[in-house]
């Protein structure tokens, strides 16, 4: 995975949205800026080579990993296949 940053501004908002990705692929959220400019993007590169620099590895949290394998253990046996009951 590479590093870059990623900048993004839906339709209709007035703010820029930034995000650093490390080389793990663990999104970092920078903030919102209302616009970019010289300093702006000084104090982004800034951050993102802060972040860059300190990168670990997160550990995977062993609930949110029983969670994820029993949700693929029902995908595959079909018990996720839509609303049959009509209850969700």
């Amino acid at each position: 995975m590479s590093r870059r940053i990623i900048i993004d501004k839906y339709q209709g908002n007035t703010h820029y949205n930034v995000h650093v990705v490390d080389s793990f692929g663990q999104e970092h959220h920078l903030g919102y800026y209302p616009e970019l400019n010289r300093e702006n993007d000084k104090e982004i590169h800034m951050r993102a080579n802060e972040i860059w620099s300190n990168e670990t590895k997160r550990e995977v949290d062993l609930l949110s990993s029983a969670i994820h394998t029993l949700h693929q253990h029902d995908k595959k046996s079909g018990i996720l296949r839509g609303n049959r009951d009509g209850l969700d």
